[in-house]
């Protein structure tokens, strides 16, 4: 220790505490062969009594002051969700499609990122710097003797020798940065449960095959491609001096599973709303909810990777085949522990009274999904995996036994989680952009990986296409293929993925290039998704309770800018088949055949060409003499748009 610098004292093992208010910021440095700590010690005068109360003064401001920026940080997120949410509704208002709320929510995170970065004065600082040379690694936690006061501090990450002096001053700043198990713990269980929980179970698991093909073995391939065509990056790299510190061959399949787990939001988005063809939602929405928890285990696998000796990076037999062991059996453990939970909840809400209580019944079951997550991370599972099961056997099971209110109760307030979570993650990603103090820009590196995340996407989709195609009745088309390539977003896992561990050199190139991975595809892929529909001639207005035909013909193909059937319609359409409509003390069937093109109403059996009923259906709905015309299997009945 410098002189007059206090001692420093080893304080436990495990992980970080909560930084408690003081005068002093520690930040353990990992420098050379020991641990250098950087504070700001104010001078120790005489221990009097009036010292001592202005000390308590100023740490109870200080206090304050640290309450204060948390409220404005939190405050800063709540303002940006609710701006992106009336900008959604406009869009939706406006029909504009080119932009989903995603990248919305980025773009203002964007903004709000410049301006605290350059409009935000700075507000700390750090006086001087204390030495500890005596041990040889840093310690999570630890105790500082100032003037016979002790203060406890715990580990912020490791900073590089030429950045000392460019530790972030801005305390605003560091209090938006969010700790990663933010985003594990609290952000992306409901996003996952939500995927479970509202899956289309018939189409699903009618492509349950090709899914899990796309999902494991093309998930894999694509993490080898792009790991091994990234180490050949990084050896160019190298080659031209844009290389600044280690990154090895573990560090590029690291990097290919995690940029692996794809996220079509804005796709599926686009999809759900035009109701495209249902088999390529199903293939789209399964791959993406599989690879996600592939993409996971996979990269843990990965990092679990050790051989013996002394080279921990070269390529060792043993240590791969007990790596693909740890992937199997996290995947397996936590897939049973998600099984299980949700059959618990099935047999407590079937065998209990609950439904005669709402509000319990769905309490109950929020907080048996919700610790389905941390019980498998506790145990050293994928919490991911274990809640993604959890909610797909909830839906098959649990919800039979829910009461009509708790059913309505969990599907919106899992929608609502689901809907914010993602919005604030992705309005993270454009604040991280100019907040994270640990980026590294590096250009080969960034193209390298477009290219490698194209050519791993290729060989990803084609060729595992061709070989389903062997036993699929329904053949999956080049033009099905085609938007399964283009659709290949990545999203909020593979951000989470990369920010959980930014302490090195390689880990932190791989986040900055991950963000803007993210950011290319959400805004141009994402913006692309319906003229690619017209291009590639993909059916929309395809009703999902119905197998699709042998031909098109019964459904509507978006050409050039056609809009589609608007929102504002639907209470007007009837579906294939006898339907009653009752309008005051009128009631009026319709029947209309597929394919056909003309429509007959029909009132108790009698076909008339102007019934009394059919006057008041017309007076009801303001139609005048416009005529009831057909589209494709559904009736619809056409309105003025005064708009």
């Amino acid at each position: 220790m410098e002189p007059g610098g206090g001692d420093l004292v080893r304080f436990g093992q495990g992980r970080a505490a909560q930084v408690l208010p003081t005068r002093l910021l520690l930040l353990p440095l990992l420098l050379g062969r020991g641990l250098r700590v950087v504070a700001a010690a104010s001078s120790s005068g005489a221990a009097a009594e009036d010292s001592s109360a202005m000390e308590e003064l100023a740490t109870e401001k200080e206090a304050e002051e640290s309450h204060r920026q948390d409220s404005v940080s939190l405050l800063t997120f709540i303002l940006l969700l609710t701006l992106t949410i009336l900008t959604i509704w406009l869009f939706k208002h406006r029909r504009v499609r080119f932009l989903h709320e995603t990248g919305l929510a980025m773009i203002y995170g964007l903004i709000v990122g410049v301006i605290l970065r350059y409009g935000t004065p700075a507000t700390s600082g750090h006086d001087k710097s204390l030495s500890c040379t005596q041990e040889d690694r840093a310690f999570s936690t630890l105790l500082v003797n100032v003037s016979g006061k002790f203060f406890e501090y715990t580990l912020k990450g490791e900073i590089s020798p030429g950045k000392i002096n460019s530790v972030e001053q801005n305390d605003m700043l560091r209090k938006v940065t969010f700790d990663p198990e933010v985003f594990f713990n609290i952000l992306l269980p409901p996003i996952i449960f939500h995927a479970g929980y509202s899956l289309k179970k018939r189409h699903f698991f009618r492509n349950l095959g090709s899914i899990l093909a796309y999902a494991f073995l093309g998930t894999a391939v694509s993490c080898f491609i792009i790991g091994n065509l990234m180490y050949g990056v990084v050896k160019l790299m190298k080659m031209v001096g844009q290389l600044t510190d280690k990154f090895y061959y573990t560090d590029c399949l690291f990097f290919g599973a995690i940029i692996s787990a794809t996220d079509p939001v804005t796709v599926l988005a686009i999809f759900n709303e035009l109701h495209a063809d249902v088999d390529l939602y199903a293939l789209l929405f399964g791959e993406s909810v599989l690879n996600d928890a592939v993409a996971i285990v996979l990269s843990s696998s990965i990092v679990a990777y050790q051989p013996a000796g002394l080279n921990t990076h070269a390529f060792d037999a043993a240590a791969f085949f007990k790596s693909v062991g740890i992937f199997l059996g996290i995947f397996s453990g936590s897939f049973t522990m998600g099984a299980v939970t949700g059959v618990v909840t099935a047999l407590v809400t079937k065998f209990t009274k609950l439904h005669c209580f709402p509000l319990l019944e769905t309490a109950l079951f929020f907080l048996m999904s919700w610790s389905t997550f941390l019980l498998a991370e506790a145990c050293g599972f994928t919490g991911v995996v274990a809640v993604l099961f959890c909610g797909i056997t909830q839906a098959h099971y649990t919800y039979n036994n829910l009461s009509v209110e708790s059913r309505g109760r969990t599907k919106q307030l899992f929608e609502v989680l689901h809907f914010l979570a993602e919005n604030f993650i992705f309005s993270y990603m454009g604040l991280a952009l100019f907040t994270f103090q640990k980026h590294v820009f590096s250009p080969i590196f960034i193209i390298g990986a477009f290219v490698a995340i194209f050519l791993g996407r290729a060989a990803h989709i084609y060729p595992l296409s061709f070989f389903l195609n062997l036993g699929r009745r329904h053949k999956i088309g080049w033009n099905f293929q085609h938007m399964m390539m283009f659709s290949g977003l990545r999203g909020a896992m593979a951000f989470a993925l990369a920010i959980r561990d930014t302490a090195s050199y390689a880990r932190q190139m791989m986040f900055t290039t991950t963000l803007l991975i993210v950011f290319f595809t959400v805004w141009i892929v994402g913006g692309g998704t319906t003229p690619m529909l017209s291009w590639l001639n993909i059916r929309v207005g395809v009703d999902p309770d119905q197998d699709p035909p042998p031909n098109n013909d019964s459904f509507q193909v978006l050409q050039g800018n056609q809009e589609p059937l608007r929102e504002e319609d639907s209470d007007f359409i009837l579906t294939e088949g006898d339907l009653t409509l009752t309008y005051g003390d009128s009631t009026v069937t319709a029947n209309g055949s597929s394919g056909s093109h003309t429509a007959s109403m029909s009132l108790e059996g009698s076909r008339r060409t102007k019934s009394s009923s059919e006057e008041v259906l017309e007076r009801d709905l303001g139609m005048g003499d416009q005529k009831v015309s057909s589209w494709g299997t559904r009736l619809v009945f056409p309105l003025e748009d005064n708009a």
